[in-house]
């Protein structure tokens, strides 16, 4: 995999660059804001990795203009800001996941890898799902509704891919949970109820 990491430390960026790179991967650091976002808009990347506070310009305002543009890499926010307000900040800029300093390296490389998973499309599966007049592309990982395209995070992609392969069943919390955002993860915090609502907001805003 190919990925970006924008992290100012210089010691924690090499730590984790050449552990990532022990196991194959190709890691492009950057130690500032503004270098970080000019590289996440003009390279390509599996999965970006980003810092908050950064100098020149946060990891939420880089997180928000990656969106903007429409790419919709996978975005893992690594930051020692770990409140529960500061974690829906981060996923309502457009992080697909958040991982709180200090960390495991062992849950970075496993949160990484899931994000990667799935970003990408199995050759063998089919290449649309459908209900009702919505559409889902899962070659360009974007829904279409009346013939207009609408661009999906990582997590809102996988959400609405879950929803639309049960929409005859009725799924937990901890169904979703476990199958979005992995084995482990706090059903009971509003991070679902965050994402649906992210979803709702832009399968549902201009149509009937």
């Amino acid at each position: 995999m190919h990925l970006l990491l924008v992290e100012d430390e210089p010691k924690i960026a090499a730590f984790i660059q050449k552990g990532l790179n022990e196991i194959g991967n190709e890691v492009t650091v950057a130690y500032d804001g503004k270098t970080g976002l000019d590289m996440a808009l003009q390279g390509s990347y599996d999965v970006i990795i980003l810092d908050i506070m950064l100098p020149v310009r946060n990891g939420l305002d880089i997180c928000r203009h990656i969106r903007s543009e429409g790419i919709n890499t996978p975005i893992l926010m690594l930051t020692a800001l770990g409140t529960v307000d500061d974690k829906v900040e981060g996923l309502q800029q457009g992080a697909d996941d958040y991982l709180v300093k200090p960390f495991h390296f062992r849950e970075l490389i496993a949160r990484v890898q899931a994000l990667a998973r799935r970003q990408q499309l199995p050759a063998a599966t089919s290449n649309t799902l459908e209900v009702a007049d919505l559409l889902l592309d899962r070659n360009r990982k974007i829904a279409i509704r009346n013939n207009k395209e609408i661009i999906l995070t990582a997590k809102e992609y996988t959400l609405l891919e879950l929803f639309m392969k049960n929409k005859k069943r009725v799924l937990t919390r901890s169904e979703i949970a476990e199958q979005v955002w992995g084995y482990g993860f706090d059903s009971n915090t509003n991070i679902i109820d965050v994402y649906i609502n992210y979803l709702r907001n832009k399968i549902e805003k201009g149509f009937s």
